[in-house]
């Protein structure tokens, strides 16, 4: 029965994305296949996973995967929601209204729709909606580091981790992206990433040493710094 009900949620948060999706390269793992629910079952750190699982969200636009992102972090963490066109004016923070005077000042939603957000610009749109980031350039840190911090960040209840890497690192296609981590697997030491274009790719499992070489990738955007990731907080 356990097993059956990870199995549901692994397929209400992927659906059939397997058979609509681009193909995945060999080193990753799809949550939606046996192996990959059966990593989310063994998991050692996984309690990140059900409160993004339950606010999980597709970018609307080509260069949204960090309003998605935020949208679902902030719904996650309960920060107080504003009214949502999209839900008949329940509270709920979307790609719409993510977006407000203070994020604006950061980095112009018209900007974004062009290029899109670096490490530290996600990090300052988070400062703007007043909760904690902490920014983490991958060059600036360690495999061992990123691994410890991420494992921590993604087995409490206070805290989520988003990453920014290079999807062309990962045998994907093929720009810079950013989308939350929701469980750990020590065994394969694999981190199950989220992916906001769930029309694109399903949420996958990525081996811990490819991704952070996906993240320690030098960002034109950002004046040539490494991507990384982001601790957020209340």
């Amino acid at each position: 029965m356990r097993q059956t009900l990870f199995g549901l949620l692994c397929l209400c948060l992927c659906g059939h994305a397997s058979a609509e999706t681009l193909p995945l390269p060999e080193s990753l793992i799809a949550l939606n296949s046996d192996n990959g629910q059966a990593l989310l079952i063994e998991a050692e750190a996984r309690t990140d996973y059900f409160d993004l699982a339950i606010h999980f969200t597709n970018q609307v636009h080509p260069a949204f995967c960090g309003p998605a992102s935020i949208a679902m972090v902030l719904n996650a963490l309960d920060v107080p929601r504003p009214a949502s066109d999209m839900t008949l004016g329940l509270g709920m923070f979307d790609q719409e209204n993510v977006f407000t005077p203070a994020t604006e000042a950061v980095k112009p939603r018209a900007r974004i729709e062009r290029a899109g957000l670096t490490l530290d610009e996600l990090g300052g749109m988070f400062e703007a909606h007043s909760v904690a980031a902490s920014v983490h350039h991958a060059a600036d840190s360690s495999l061992e580091e990123f691994r410890r911090t991420a494992i921590d960040s993604i087995g409490d209840a206070e805290s989520f981790v988003l990453v920014n890497y290079l999807r062309s690192s990962l045998g994907q296609e093929r720009g810079g992206h950013i989308s939350p981590l929701g469980a750990y697997d020590a065994e394969t030491d694999r981190f199950l990433i989220l992916d906001v274009t769930r029309y694109k790719y399903p949420p996958v499992w990525v081996d811990a040493a490819a991704l952070f070489d996906a993240m320690n990738t030098p960002d034109s955007d950002n004046d040539d710094r490494s991507r990384g990731y982001l601790l957020v907080a209340r």
